[in-house]
Formats: C-alpha cells, sequence, structure tokens
C-alpha cells in the first residue's frame, strides 16, 4: 500500500503564500488594477473553472497540453480549471459584452494553474494581473498596452525594466512569401527560436540569406528597426514591418526612459499571437515578468481585433523592493475599542490583547510584562494611556 503524503506535504509547483509574501502579493495586485483603471480599463472576474470546450476553443487550443481536467458531478460534462485568463476574456468579450462600445478595455486579476511548470518557472499556481484592449487594429491600440504594462510595473517598484519586442507572425509570411514547404518553415522557425544561425544556412539560397539577415536585426530597438528597414523583405511582410517601426516610435515617444529591444524572429510562447507581441524582463531576475501581444477574439483571421498583458506575480514579487515592515502597535486588554480603531485611522497597524496583562492568561501564558507580550506578537509600540510607545 503507497505511503500516506505528510499532512504538511504539498504537490510539485505549489506553495503556500505565507505573511508577509500574502500581504505583499495583494498589495502588488491592487496598485497594479487601480493603474489599469486610471488608463479606462475596467475590472472583470471570469470562473475559475470552465466546460472544457469553452476553456479550449478558438486560441484556447495552444492551452490544452496545460489545463487540469475533471468532471463536473452536476452537469456531467468536463470541465477545465484555466492555464491562463486572457482567453476568458475574449469569451466574455465575445458573449456578454459583445455590444458594449469599441474598444473594450478591460483588466483582471485572479489565479491559474497549469499541468507542469518549466525550468524557469517551476511554479504551477501563478497569479496573473493583465489588460486587454479589444477591437482596435490601429498601431496607437498595440502602444497602449506595451507602455500600460510597463507602468504597472514601474508602479510597484519594478526597476531597471526592459521590453523587448517580438512579431511572432513575420517569419511565417517570409516563409510563405518564399514558398518553403510547411515542414521546412517549421524547422526553420525552431531553429531560429534557438538562434542556430548553422542551421538556417543550411536551407540554403534567398531563405537562408534573408532570414539570416532577420535574426541579426535583434537588438537595441532603434537599431533593429535601422536594420530591419535596410532589408528587402517579401510584400506579405511589409506590413508586420510598419507596424512594428510604428510602435516602436510611439513608445519611444511616450517612455524615452524605457528600454526597448526588438527581436524579429521570435516564436516561443506566442502561439496564439497575431502580430506585435512583447516581453517584459527586469534586470537580475529570473524569469520574465509578463508577455503580451496580439490576437484575434474567436482565434480565427476573422475574428475581432485585440492586444493585451498578463504580469506573472511570481516574478514580478522577486522584482519589487522589500515591502516596509508595518507599523504594528499592541493595544492591551480593556483598552476602549475607540482608541484602536483612532489609531488604525492614523495608519497603526493594532494588535489587541486578548486577556489581562496581570495573571496568567487561558492558554497558560504569563502576562505579567505587557512589553514581552507585545514583543512576543511583533508589535514594536505598545499603546499606553492613549499614546503609541516605543519598546
Amino acid at each position: 500500500m503507497p505511503a500516506q503524503p505528510h499532512a504538511t506535504l504539498l504537490p510539485a509547483g505549489l506553495t503556500d503564500l505565507l505573511p508577509p509574501e500574502a500581504q505583499a502579493e495583494a498589495a502588488v495586485v491592487e496598485r497594479m488594477m487601480a493603474e489599469c483603471a486610471g488608463h479606462g480599463y475596467e475590472r472583470v472576474k471570469p470562473p475559475l473553472v470552465e466546460f472544457e470546450d469553452n476553456l479550449l476553443a478558438g486560441s484556447g487550443a495552444a492551452t490544452a497540453g496545460q489545463t487540469f481536467r475533471l468532471m463536473d458531478p452536476v452537469s456531467q460534462g468536463m470541465m477545465g480549471v484555466r492555464a491562463d485568463i486572457t482567453l476568458q476574456i475574449a469569451r466574455i468579450a465575445s458573449s456578454r459584452l459583445i455590444k458594449a462600445p469599441r474598444p473594450l478595455r478591460l483588466a483582471y486579476a485572479g489565479d491559474v494553474l497549469r499541468v507542469k511548470g518549466t525550468q524557469l518557472r517551476p511554479e504551477r499556481q501563478v497569479t496573473q494581473v493583465g489588460a486587454e484592449l479589444i477591437g482596435s487594429l490601429e498601431p496607437t491600440a498595440d502602444a497602449e498596452v506595451v507602455l500600460l504594462a510597463a507602468r504597472c510595473l514601474e508602479a510597484v517598484g519594478v526597476e531597471r525594466l526592459s521590453v523587448d519586442l517580438n512579431v511572432p507572425t513575420l517569419v511565417p509570411a517570409v516563409c510563405q512569401a518564399l514558398g518553403l514547404p510547411e515542414d521546412q518553415a517549421a524547422d526553420l522557425r525552431a531553429a531560429l527560436d534557438r538562434k542556430d544561425a548553422a542551421a538556417v544556412a543550411a536551407v540554403g539560397g534567398r531563405a537562408a540569406e534573408l532570414l539570416g539577415r532577420l535574426m541579426a536585426a535583434s537588438g537595441p530597438a532603434v537599431r533593429a528597426v535601422a536594420a530591419l528597414a535596410a532589408l528587402d523583405l517579401p510584400a506579405e511582410a511589409e506590413p508586420d514591418r510598419k507596424r512594428l517601426t510604428e510602435v516602436v516610435r510611439l513608445v519611444g515617444e511616450a517612455a524615452p526612459d524605457l528600454m526597448l529591444t526588438v527581436d524579429p524572429v521570435e516564436h516561443r510562447g506566442f502561439e496564439y499571437q497575431t502580430g506585435i507581441s512583447f516581453t517584459l524582463f527586469g534586470r537580475g531576475v529570473r524569469g520574465e515578468l509578463g508577455r503580451g501581444g496580439r490576437y484575434r477574439v474567436g482565434g480565427n483571421g476573422s475574428g475581432e481585433p485585440a492586444t493585451g498583458f498578463s504580469l506573472y506575480l511570481d516574478t514580478v514579487l522577486r522584482a519589487v523592493p522589500e515591502p516596509a515592515s508595518p507599523k504594528r502597535l499592541f493595544v492591551p486588554h480593556g483598552t476602549p475599542a475607540a482608541e484602536a480603531a483612532l489609531k488604525r485611522a492614523e495608519g497603526w497597524v493594532t494588535v489587541a490583547g486578548l486577556a489581562p496583562i496581570a495573571g496568567t492568561s487561558m492558554t497558560g501564558t504569563s502576562m505579567t510584562d505587557v512589553a514581552a507580550e507585545a514583543r512576543r506578537l511583533g508589535c514594536g509600540f505598545v499603546l499606553r494611556a492613549g499614546v503609541p510607545e516605543t519598546i
């Protein structure tokens, strides 16, 4: 008979978030949501679990391998635990909010659960914060979303932020224009993701030359855009180049101090993106802080245009400064409730004594020293005669 797991053992990739990290995460979420609200993004809250057919329809098929399934005992239908919230927002936009004015701006925060983690992100349950702009194809919409993601991170104290812009549709457009077979195009995309110049060169001909120069165009945004402008791209790829150039200009003008780079051949992680996409990094922080980009609501070429981003709180919390310790004030047993309420209104965190200091508490703890009791409960101050005193 297999051994029973220890009561404190959790499945791989799942953790308890303890004080003060849990409070720090909640504060970061609310600050980001306030930033989104200030830019006109209204908050929505989709369910944690949906019917599998709805959750994995269209673009949701890209998350099928990361989705937990379970049987709904009420409907007897298969359900899935969301592995990404973006697709749920797309469902809401195309159903419950189908008649809402466009462009539609929505924001969200919630947990997602994935079947397995990655080497850089072993966590399987992650809190996502994000925003979606639905119903506009303008480059200004792409720029707005990139800038909002950066501002959300800067608002919670992330420093030395960088944004890497990608165009996951560019390489497929070039391959199609050059008439490359589908299997060869797939191998080339994989080689470009690995930055394997030798594998790209082995293809030979114009494809090798052009894709090699595309790969070499990666780097700081201004330099990369100039390198792309010098390439003789097929007409099919011109819309992608034009949009990227415009988005770089718009973002650069609005946030000249933001570190902006371009990788025109990156495809990994953008399987359902249909245009300008991006990844956010913090220097010295393991893993990406978030991702975003263009997609189609409904997951097909004729669906409603949309763009948005998701930020990953497990990584974000590693990038923000340590939160300041709250001012914890011990309020001895018997203190009038109005006095404690007044101190909370002034910004104090009050911790009430539950038994008289003189004598012994019901738990057997000696209560003869109020200062010792305050220190035991993590308080640096004691309320005496209505006045906080340092201990």
